[in-house]
């Protein structure tokens, strides 16, 4: 067998390299149009276009977000298929700043921040007067943390026929908490009072009938309404949060009910920036104060003041912030 003759096919030239280096410059989308972020669903967002409920679209996040969280009530910018036609996808290329951010933490020693809604004026904090009992706990828990984030928070009590609501609203009178009563008995005027033109987010335990108040709200919601178990606790009928539109202006958030609301994330001072008259005070307080008084803190600033009742209302805020009563 005679040698095999080689020829200039049998030369293997490897390719050079790519001289011309990846450009990192983004384009800056100047036509992209405003939205507000109304549905979260498995890495899609629903999109109010202008926070026109009429104009929404369906988009993902673009790729030079990276993993930037992004959640119900926020401002995006968008670019891409603006039409909302079915099978249409756009893009989220910008997250505005949030004016407001409701955070919470699975528990008080879990260092990840779930934050729950973003821009929401004030948080209707619904809860049952009877089955299941009410919290004082967890209401001044999420008072906490709504102060810290920038949300007048606002107690709504539901199922008023079943127990008097002045004892337990008695209990935050002192921090000039609003109080509505939003149960089916209750009339229905004075909570669209409060939510009319203007971005509400609702919050509370499954079963406490936040989704019954939700479709009485927004009678086109259809949001599914459960039952009671038999050991207090409702079982979770909302599992996602949804902006939904009000006939009169604004919007309502309804968010999945919760069973515990950690506050790692909140500082005691965090809870009394929100209170003009105290937190000029507290200027006064040795550093590392906790602000709970004596025997905790023999000299707390908030002790030189005259309203403590006011004083001692807001420590209740900070006990449940110290504790890990997450009810």
């Amino acid at each position: 067998m005679s040698r095999r003759e080689y020829d200039e096919t049998d030369v293997r030239v490897r390719p050079a390299r790519r001289t011309r280096p990846r450009t990192k410059t983004r384009p800056a989308h100047d036509d992209a149009e405003s939205a507000m972020v109304v549905s979260v669903d498995r890495g899609r967002w629903g999109c109010a276009l202008a926070g026109d409920p009429d104009r929404i679209v369906v988009a993902m996040r673009a790729r030079e977000l990276g993993r930037t969280p992004i959640v119900v009530g926020d401002q995006v910018d968008l670019v891409g298929d603006l039409s909302g036609r079915r099978d249409t996808l756009a893009r989220i290329v910008r997250v505005q700043p949030r004016g407001t951010v409701l955070r919470r933490t699975a528990d008080d020693t879990d260092a990840y921040e779930r934050v729950v809604v973003a821009n929401a004026e004030q948080l209707l904090i619904v809860v049952a007067l009877a089955d299941p009992p009410p919290r004082a706990g967890f209401v001044e828990r999420t008072m906490a943390a709504a102060y810290a984030g920038g949300l007048q928070p606002v107690l709504c009590l539901t199922k008023s026929d079943l127990a008097d609501p002045d004892q337990f609203a008695a209990l935050f009178a002192e921090l000039d908490l609003p109080v509505v009563l939003g149960g089916q008995s209750a009339p229905l005027e004075p909570v669209l009072e409060l939510v009319r033109g203007r971005l509400s987010a609702l919050l509370g335990h499954s079963g406490v009938g936040k989704s019954t108040l939700v479709n009485r709200l927004v009678p086109d919601a259809d949001r599914a309404v459960g039952t009671v178990s038999g050991v207090g606790k409702g079982r979770h009928t909302s599992t996602q949060s949804v902006a939904l539109p009000l006939v009169a202006g604004g919007w309502v958030i309804d968010t999945p009910g919760v069973r515990s609301f950690g506050l790692a994330h909140i500082t005691p001072d965090d809870v009394i920036a929100a209170f003009a008259d105290l937190s000029t005070a507290i200027e006064d307080c040795p550093r590392g104060c906790t602000h709970l008084g004596p025997p905790a803190d023999p000299e707390c600033a908030l002790d030189t003041l005259d309203n403590t009742r006011r004083v001692a209302a807001v420590r209740r805020l900070l006990t449940a912030l110290a504790t890990n009563d997450t009810w």
